[in-house]
């Protein structure tokens, strides 16, 4: 588990994607504590080291048959019930499955808000209702599913969805798909979301 500790009163639980905890969940966990919160991201994986992108194949089967999303959501919610008492205000973001986790999240009661960045599973879950604030964001290009299905599908519920150019992974510097104008605008709201809980 990663634990970045700022005495914060927030704390931000980030789910990683099939990957692990690769460079770009250390990355973004450290822009997140530079805000001034506390961040955790945990292992999911529990392995030492992290799939690299080549082994997308590979990293997708080892989630789906060693963790798999009830799995991945079980230890997130032992996580929650573990902190929910310590912190004032709890937030959970994810990406791409650890998205659809986080998503899943939104139902429990401990959570304060939710972010997810291109959770294409949620199609799966799409009729869970939110008990809290959450924001998605998705890519325009998806070549697992289609993008404006699935928003039409959310469309009646309380949730504030936004689509950015790009493809799947367009928030992440390490991956071909990186989009730098994309990734900083979904920062900024992101951060804004958060901050909007907060006063």
């Amino acid at each position: 588990m990663l634990y970045i500790q700022n005495h914060s009163d927030t704390v931000i639980l980030v789910v990683h994607e099939i990957y692990g905890l690769n460079r770009h969940m250390h990355g973004f966990c450290d822009v997140l504590a530079e805000q001034g919160f506390d961040v955790m991201c945990p292992n999911l994986l529990e392995r030492k080291l992290a799939f690299d992108y080549s082994c997308e194949e590979e990293a997708y089967r080892h989630f789906m048959e060693g963790v798999g999303f009830t799995g991945a959501l079980d230890k997130v919610k032992a996580i929650l019930f573990d902190i929910k008492d310590v912190y004032k205000r709890i937030f959970v973001i994810g990406f791409s499955a650890g998205a659809t986790v986080a998503w899943m999240c939104s139902e429990g009661e401990s959570v304060d808000g939710i972010v997810g960045y291109y959770g294409s599973r949620i199609r799966n879950y799409s009729d869970l209702v939110p008990q809290c604030p959450v924001l998605l964001f998705f890519a325009q290009e998806e070549r697992s599913f289609d993008v404006n299905e699935l928003i039409s599908s959310l469309q009646s519920k309380p949730i504030d969805i936004h689509t950015f150019n790009g493809k799947h992974g367009f928030s992440d510097s390490h991956n071909s798909n990186y989009d730098g104008e994309s990734a900083e605008r979904a920062f900024s709201i992101m951060i804004n979301f958060l901050r909007s809980m907060m006063v």
